[in-house]
Parts: C-alpha cells; sequence; structure tokens
C-alpha cells in the first residue's frame, strides 16, 4: 500500500525536453494519431476503456473555453478514463476530455457515451475526420493519480493536451498521462 504524500510535498508541473525521453516517449507525446493502436502494438495486448468518471457540464475554466470556442455555460462532457490491458489488467494511459455533445454526430455521440471503446478507435468506425492540434506537453508527479499506475505519488507522469477539431469546430480538448518509468525501452512488450 502507498503511503499518501502531502500535497505541500507535490512540486508542480514542470516543462520537458523530448531529449531526455526515449523515442518511444517522444512518440507518444507529439504524434497527431490515434494512441490506443500506437499502444497495442507496443504492450502486445488489445486495450480498452475503463471509464472512471463521465457527467455532463457547463463550468470550466477559461482556458478551456477558449480553446473550445465556447461560451460560458455550454455544455460539456467531462470523460475521465483509463485504457487497460485485457490481458494483463494494467493501465497503460490515464485520460481526461472535455467534449462538446452538440458538435458530434449523434450515433457517435451514442457510442463514446455508452460504451467501453477508446475515443481513437470510435473516430475510426464512424469515420470521422479529425485534425488534432497537441497544445502542450509537460511532466507532473503522479500525486492523485499514482493509484492508477500502481505507483508513488512523486513518480514522475507525461503528460499532452491536444485539441480535436473536425469540420473545423472544436469538438474535444484532450489530456493524458503516463508515467515516466513506462515505454523507456525500444523493443516494448511491457514497458
Amino acid at each position: 500500500m502507498l503511503k499518501p504524500v502531502s500535497a505541500e510535498l507535490i512540486p508542480a508541473k514542470t516543462a520537458l525536453h523530448l531529449a531526455d525521453l526515449s523515442l518511444f516517449q517522444q512518440v507518444l507525446l507529439i504524434t497527431d494519431g490515434t494512441l490506443t493502436n500506437i499502444l497495442e502494438t507496443y504492450v502486445g495486448e488489445k486495450l480498452h476503456v475503463i471509464k472512471i468518471a463521465e457527467e455532463t457540464r457547463s463550468e470550466v475554466d477559461t482556458d478551456a473555453l477558449w480553446l473550445l470556442d465556447l461560451q460560458p455555460g455550454s455544455d460539456l462532457i467531462e470523460r475521465r478514463i483509463v485504457l487497460q490491458g485485457k490481458v494483463s489488467r494494467r493501465n497503460w494511459l490515464y485520460a481526461e476530455s472535455l467534449i462538446v455533445p452538440e458538435r458530434l454526430e449523434p450515433g457517435f455521440r451514442e457510442r463514446l457515451t455508452h460504451s467501453q471503446e477508446p475515443i481513437g478507435k470510435l473516430w475510426l468506425e464512424h469515420k470521422v475526420e479529425t485534425f488534432k492540434e497537441i497544445t502542450t506537453t509537460y511532466q507532473e508527479p503522479a500525486g492523485p493519480f499514482a493509484p492508477y499506475f500502481d505507483i508513488h505519488p512523486l513518480d514522475r507522469l507525461l503528460c499532452r493536451t491536444y485539441r480535436v477539431l473536425s469540420r473545423r469546430q472544436p469538438i474535444m480538448l484532450i489530456t493524458e498521462k503516463f508515467p515516466a518509468g513506462y515505454y523507456t525501452d525500444a523493443i516494448g512488450r511491457g514497458a
């Protein structure tokens, strides 16, 4: 059992230096492709979504509203998930998404809220044309995310946030996090 760490002891987000990371970690942070297929190839198993939370809300920070081109009070779906190995039951990635439901096709929106499929696989299934724009990459201590990965709260997470556009409109803002200790070798199969 991991001991809790006082919030005052956990440093804030810091800049990343891509040259300090493995080649595969760099790929994960800068790719504009679908991560699920890339991760499945690397870890050697199929991944599925475990939903931690999903709710509709209308209050988000002003940066998110600006990036999503929304007015205050607009409805958003906030979704928090882990991508977990179907065999290993290991969590390989944590993601938080802010989704603009009114800008999604009804069939896609229905599958998104009622399935255990990763967003990237749903984009492919529904042939949703997307453009992904990475807004930031950073690192931070695992803190409250440590239990998802069975790591210490002071262990580092590598993170990226990107905006997803479809039909020239922002439809999602996604932040993905994974432990810095994952994906460090070039061979794969279990980081």
